[in-house]
């Protein structure tokens, strides 16, 4: 294991390997929160990462306080799965943690008669939370929220007496998230879809049945291995990334089209998918809407690239483990470029593209100072590639992956990375 505070990464000359991708946390979180309203045994090929662990932990145990950690997801359907079943909890978090909203999420389920208080700032955790059978029926949220908010009303809404017609308000963000939590919910025997008008999701009082279900292997994970082939300068570099397959629940899978046009190919064979190298364009543009957590991944590598991009859909960056959009431009600032950025979007211009450029042809440039993490998992994961253009590049804190990805740092080993600590 490397240092909890900073690691020195040099990359390979030549990148070739095989890797085994952790399982999806997404749809871990999602079959561990219905498995635990079924009575049933919990999925097979669970997630090996903090937020997997701390809500089977709290689903297992169900301490009277439950510290999800950093864990946003275990926060949401935390707060809806215990809102449903006997038993009174507090869940609380990290000092971030509580400074992320969930009072639209709270008043969903009191209005569909949940017994929920807050124990400190209106609307931020912790939260009080004293179960019971939920009558249901209908309610409204915002659309645009992050979609866990409306994955975690939907997994509980078989369990209601009335079941529930869940209306969405204004444009749908993050939509793969939801049709993924639908279809496992389906899979576990659940009646549920979309309305007729795309704006509202019904779902049948009823409940579950105990099913079995393995999960697959995380398509967010396996962007960084698109962006170390994408920065890679071995015009023969190859990876294999076990088990992934083209079709599959998880909108990140966009990722192989996204970097199909930043000069990675990729090739689904029977192990899994196999990438190589291909030609890059010079300019992209794409909206995250759906795929947020892929931004950090392709704005960095966009930017060593010096590929000039125009990305949408970035609105929700904002409410993640840290301001993700500030943290991007703040860290590349110190790798010499310059990304701009408002609410909803972020630009690299030309001008900022050729500068790089020139100064990395140059050699004028170097990193001003470690790679701040802000306790974000995906900021070190995104940062580590950018080495091929600053080697022994530092990182400080890479222990964060363990929230998602806790071998990331032994696999960069395994394919010839060298990690010092410091």
């Amino acid at each position: 294991m490397v240092s909890p505070s900073l690691i020195h990464i040099t990359l390979p000359t030549k990148l070739q390997g095989t890797i085994d991708l952790p399982t999806s946390k997404s749809i871990s979180a999602r079959a561990l929160t219905i498995s635990a309203l079924t009575g049933g045994s919990q999925p097979r090929g669970l997630s090996d990462c903090d937020d997997t662990r701390v809500l089977q932990a709290a689903i297992t145990h169900r301490p009277a306080t439950i510290d999800i950690g950093a864990a946003g997801t275990a926060m949401r359907f935390g707060t809806a799965l215990f809102a449903c079943t006997p038993g009174e909890h507090v869940l609380t978090g990290s000092q971030r943690m509580l400074e992320r909203p969930i009072g639209l999420l709270v008043d969903a389920l009191r209005n569909l008669g949940a017994d929920i208080s807050y124990e400190g700032t209106e609307g931020f955790p912790p939260l009080r939370v004293k179960g019971h059978p939920l009558k249901g029926g209908h309610t409204t949220i915002p659309a645009s929220v992050s979609s866990q908010y409306i994955s975690a009303l939907l997994m509980i809404a078989p369990t209601m007496t009335e079941g529930l017609t869940l209306a969405l308000e204004g444009e749908i963000a993050s939509r793969p998230y939801i049709d993924m939590t639908l279809t496992i919910m389906k899979a576990y025997g659940a009646q549920a879809d979309w309305t007729a008008d795309g704006q509202a999701i019904r779902v049948e009082a009823g409940g579950y049945r105990p099913t079995e279900w393995t999960v697959e292997p995380d398509w967010s994970a396996a962007s960084y291995w698109y962006e170390m082939m994408a920065l890679s300068g071995d015009a023969e570099a190859c990876i294999c990334l076990k088990g992934l397959r083209a079709e599959s629940l998880q909108g990140d899978s966009c990722i192989s089209q996204i970097f199909n046009k930043l000069g990675v190919k990729t090739t689904f064979t029977d192990e899994g998918a196999l990438l190589t190298k291909t030609d890059a364009v010079e300019h992209l543009e794409f909206d995250f809407t759906h795929c947020p957590d892929l931004a950090q991944t392709v704005v960095a590598t966009c930017a060593m690239m010096g590929v000039t991009f125009h990305f949408e859909g970035l609105k929700s960056l904002k409410i993640k483990e840290t301001d993700r959009k500030v943290a991007l431009q703040t860290e590349l600032r110190k790798l010499g470029v310059d990304v701009e950025a408002d609410n909803e979007s972020m630009t690299l211009t030309p001008v900022s593209a050729a500068l790089f450029k020139n100064k990395i042809s140059d050699k004028a440039v170097q990193a001003s100072s470690p790679i701040a993490t802000y306790a974000d998992h995906r900021m070190a994961m995104a940062f580590a590639p950018c080495a091929f253009r600053f080697p022994g590049l530092a990182i400080a804190h890479p222990e964060v992956v363990s929230k998602s990805y806790p071998a990331f740092w032994n696999d960069l080993e395994r394919v010839g990375a060298t990690i010092k600590k410091s």
